[in-house]
């Protein structure tokens, strides 16, 4: 495992984001929805710095099947409140193609919400499939598989407070991204 991000640029770069997020929104209510389960370090580091009126709902996705075997993007929104005229951003781990966050941001664009963007953590360089970038971006990253601060390789590393590559001695042979992957 190589380190890529320490606590310390962690703190600064989620600290920045909600910087750019306080001033993007001002003292307007937010309505703040976590992609589960790798957001979720991100989502409670970044609520703690924003200032304006909160609420906080969360959705967990999945894609993966049976290892790499990418299937079509299931949402399980029933934790999500309503968003229906409010501003909303919607708050994951990594963009990485892409899919999955334009994909969830379709489907919450039909409850009508008043605004609604988005903020990563992690944005892969030279890996988007898609026309939409997140609104809000903590780093860019090279394209390698990285775990820690709630990305994890089969529901491992997730508590790793940095960053890190997983080298190839990392990964067992011939698996691949588990299911909880699902939002890369």
């Amino acid at each position: 495992m190589k380190p890529l991000l320490s606590e310390d640029a962690l703190r600064e770069g989620v600290a920045r984001m909600a910087l750019r997020i306080g001033e993007a929104y001002g003292d307007r209510p937010l309505t703040i929805v976590g992609i589960m389960t790798g957001s979720l370090i991100l989502l409670a580091d970044l609520i703690r710095r924003l200032r304006m009126p909160l609420r906080v709902g969360l959705v967990q996705t999945s894609s993966y099947r049976e290892g790499t075997s990418r299937g079509a993007l299931r949402i399980n929104a029933e934790w999500m409140l309503d968003i229906r005229g409010r501003d909303v951003l919607l708050v994951d781990d990594i963009f990485d193609t892409g899919h999955t966050l334009v994909e969830v941001m379709r489907r919450m664009d039909a409850f009508e919400p008043a605004s609604l963007r988005s903020a990563v953590l992690l944005r892969k360089q030279d890996r988007c499939e898609v026309d939409r970038q997140p609104d809000f971006v903590g780093f860019d990253i090279p394209d390698r598989f990285v775990v820690g601060y709630g990305l994890d390789y089969r529901d491992q590393y997730r508590n790793l407070p940095f960053v890190a590559e997983l080298e190839s001695s990392d990964l067992s042979a011939g698996g691949g991204p588990s299911s909880s992957c699902a939002s890369r």
